[in-house]
């Protein structure tokens, strides 16, 4: 009955983790560009008392095996990259992706992060930047003084000088993909960085090679649905919930025998 006891407990860490998961989908439902995560689930060794065709007689045999499983547990978490909704902003530095790719970003450490969220600004040197001051990779210069600024829908940067009839370019943005997105790793400040599950970097300009394109004056929105998550957390909690009796049903076995015999 305690190997019983032990499987629930392995539901329950399960399903907690799950509710985490979960959590952290709602919490980040107004985050721009944040992909949701999903909990997916595998079960624990079985003990097999009696294997499938074991011979039962001189002439016959099992036609199936008797085996106990030992639990559940989560075996990884993907990021789902479906199209979060575009919403306009009219800023001028606010950028979103239509379709695959990502923003290449410099972070302190070194690395590049790569990224949905497309709400930029600029520094002291006129460089884009994310909102953390981090430098946009290929680095695009903006002059001071323009009246305006443009970036077309395959990246292309162009701004405005006053006194001038044609516009300057100043910059290309450039996107990333890789063969597997879901093996890349999230660090945190909606930067994710590249693991050797995700592959290298394909770098390429917008609307290049299967890539998105930009929209400018515009942010993607979370891909959380909050009613689907809603409907996630009720299923957890009542998982939850069934595996908790499943604990306490073993407890009155266990005390009506230490009571009756």
């Amino acid at each position: 009955m305690s190997n019983a006891m032990h499987v629930a407990k392995t539901g329950l860490n399960a399903q907690n983790t799950r509710m985490q998961v979960i959590a952290n989908n709602l919490a980040n439902v107004n985050t721009t560009g944040f992909k949701k995560d999903r909990a997916n689930f595998e079960s624990l060794l079985y003990q097999v008392i009696k294997e499938s065709g074991a011979q039962t007689s001189g002439d016959t045999k099992t036609n199936s095996a008797f085996s106990v499983g030992t639990g559940v547990r989560i075996i990884n978490s993907d990021k789902l990259f479906s199209q979060g909704n575009i919403v306009s902003t009219d800023n001028a530095l606010d950028v979103s992706i239509d379709g695959s790719g990502f923003f290449q970003v410099l972070m302190p450490d070194g690395r590049v992060g790569f990224t949905r969220n497309g709400a930029f600004g600029r520094n002291a040197e006129g460089l884009l930047t994310t909102a953390s001051g981090y430098v946009i990779q290929p680095e695009v210069a903006i002059p001071e003084g323009v009246t305006s600024i443009n970036i077309s829908a395959d990246g292309i940067v162009t701004v405005q000088n006053p006194g001038e009839v044609e516009a300057e370019e100043v910059g290309q943005f450039q996107l990333a993909d890789f063969a597997n997105s879901r093996g890349l790793q999230p660090i945190g400040q909606s930067m994710l960085v590249e693991t050797p599950a995700s592959g290298p970097a394909i770098v390429a300009n917008p609307f290049e090679n299967g890539f998105g394109s930009l929209v400018q004056g515009a942010l993607e929105s979370s891909n959380v649905n909050v009613v689907q998550e809603l409907v996630d957390m009720i299923e957890t909690q009542r998982a939850y919930e069934v595996n908790s009796k499943a604990i306490s049903g073993v407890d009155d076995m266990l005390r009506f025998i230490s009571q009756n015999l």
